[in-house]
């Protein structure tokens, strides 16, 4: 968190260094003039709210020129309802009754100290603190000094929400500037940092933790952009705020209100559900990269072109961009490149270990309600031991959750193990021939039917041959106890063995149709 303490050292430094630019003299000296014209205005806001009425003017200078009709905190106008944050205030009959709305809502109605640090560090807070993780004076407070743009310092300006221009320089003089400007014309303005109590505590310091503990739990709950967890009320708090008020049907007005606070306060204590992502764009992308990686396997629709050897590097660079689909909530990610460590041997433990660091990042983002994803366990660096921390994964993917109550992801991630399997031992998914009896039955009987049918059919041809002889032994004997045992063996099993034959014909022909036949054994 972010606290006046922190920063006072740096705001009196500053005050003690600021000189206006010479080129800016005439026009800061101009600005004051027209700030100590509307003192008598500026006098009754401060009468009912205690805030001085030279603060008062300089906020009043950059949220809208001076201009009487509008409301100070935003600038909006005084007749309507304001439509931004904060949303939702007026219309109001005056410009005074606006401003002592705006001062309350900044929670500096009943402040005390009002120094040069404490003024300064209040300014900057009405527009937001975000110059200082840039390491650029704010031009809120110094544009048109020596303490902002070059040469003397760095120049820098937020242009749109969360966008920094680090070469842009803000024409618009700083309230700084001309507060210094003014202190030049009437001598009535005091800089007194010496509260009447010294050590009591300033309002808008009070809700500073409450404030820092919204921005927490708004972060938690996905605020996007991510908040400065600093305890201030700045432009980009207001906003997320207003978001959630919007998400949750509550009043848009982008203030931590009673009502909103205890709203975020709930929802920060629900599980928080990630975004739902078709899996079935996974299983896609994981078909497009076994397509790659098995042997005589073509190029698939938006895959790399792969070779006779599957080259890792591009299944990593695979599991990069389904790690971006899932965190995008299922919109197309930017494609990564991931440098090659070569197919050799040598390189493949390390990929092997990258790709189920991969899974495990891919396993957090399905998680419901996972955190900033930990570093992954070292994995072990062999196919097995990839595969047997791939299926704990899985198992983690919807914990406590039972398989009814989520079925089709859960099939849907069965074939993502299925299709990963493959990748790493280099196996083809079985196809419809081979498969026809389940995978269990059809990866059991993968590369062996053709041998068990034929082997079938010459032992049945045998047994039907052979006549039971009481007197015989040996093999005779056995074989002809089995025949007279079984009769009319020859009559079902014979053509069982040939039936599997077939079968095994018909998948091996399957295999070279696809380009995924095993390559013939060199003979020596």
């Amino acid at each position: 968190m972010v606290s006046f303490e922190s920063l006072k050292s740096e705001y009196e430094r500053n005050w003690a260094n600021i000189e206006i630019r010479p080129a800016r003299l005439a026009e800061a000296n101009a600005v004051a003039r027209k700030a100590i014209n509307g003192k008598t205005t500026y006098q009754q806001v401060e009468r009912l709210t205690g805030v001085p009425w030279h603060f008062v003017a300089l906020c009043h200078y950059r949220e809208s020129n001076f201009d009487f009709d509008t409301y100070l905190g935003n600038g909006e106008s005084l007749k309507r309802v304001t439509c931004l944050v904060p949303k939702g205030r007026g219309p109001f009959a005056s410009f005074v009754d606006g401003a002592v709305d705006a001062l309350r809502i900044e929670n500096f109605v009943g402040t005390q100290d009002w120094g040069i640090a404490r003024t300064l560090f209040r300014l900057e807070c009405f527009n937001g603190l975000g110059y200082h993780a840039k390491g650029v004076n704010s031009p809120y407070l110094y544009g048109g000094s020596t303490l902002y743009g070059p040469t003397e310092a760095k120049a820098g300006k937020f242009v749109a929400d969360h966008v920094f221009d680090p070469s842009h320089v803000d024409s618009q003089l700083g309230t700084a500037v001309i507060l210094h400007a003014m202190m030049s014309q009437d001598s009535s303005i005091t800089l007194d940092g010496s509260p009447p109590n010294a050590g009591r505590s300033e309002p808008d310091d009070d809700v500073a933790s409450s404030v820092l503990l919204m921005q927490q739990t708004l972060n938690k709950l996905g605020a996007n952009p991510r908040l400065d967890e600093d305890g201030i009320s700045g432009p980009k708090t207001k906003a997320a705020v207003s978001q959630f008020q919007q998400q949750h049907a509550l009043e848009d007005t982008g203030l931590l209100d009673g009502t909103t606070i205890a709203a975020i306060t709930r929802a920060g204590l629900q599980p928080v559900q990630t975004a739902s992502v078709d899996l079935s764009q996974i299983l896609k992308r994981l078909d497009n990269i076994s397509q790659v990686v098995q042997p005589g396997g073509g190029t698939p629709a938006g895959a790399v072109s792969g070779g006779q050897s599957a080259d890792l590097s591009q299944i990593l660079g695979r599991l990069e961009n389904l790690t971006q689909l899932i965190q995008s909530g299922g919109t197309t990610p930017t494609p990564i490149a991931i440098p090659s460590t070569g197919t050799t041997p040598a390189g493949l433990p390390i990929q092997l270990s990258q790709i189920l660091n991969q899974l495990q990042g891919l396993t957090q983002a399905l998680q419901p309600g996972a955190a900033n994803p930990v570093s992954p366990t070292p994995a072990t660096n062999t196919p097995v031991g990839v595969l047997g921390q791939l299926l704990s994964l899985i198992t983690k993917t919807v914990p406590g959750t039972p398989a009814a109550a989520n079925p089709a992801p859960a099939d849907q991630l069965k074939q993502v193990v299925d299709l990963l399997s493959t990748l790493l031992s280099n196996k083809p998914v079985l196809g419809q021939v081979n498969g026809a009896l389940g995978e269990t039955i059809g990866k059991l009987l993968d590369g062996k039917k053709t041998a068990l049918g034929i082997g079938g059919s010459l032992i049945t041809a045998l047994l039907s041959a052979v006549t039971a002889s009481p007197n015989a032994g040996g093999l005779a004997g056995l074989f002809g106890t089995i025949a007279s045992a079984v009769p009319g063996l020859s009559q079902f099993a014979l053509p069982i063995s040939l039936a599997l034959t077939a079968w095994g014909v018909l998948g091996k022909l399957e295999k070279w149709a696809q380009g995924t036949a095993p390559p013939p054994k060199p003979t020596t």
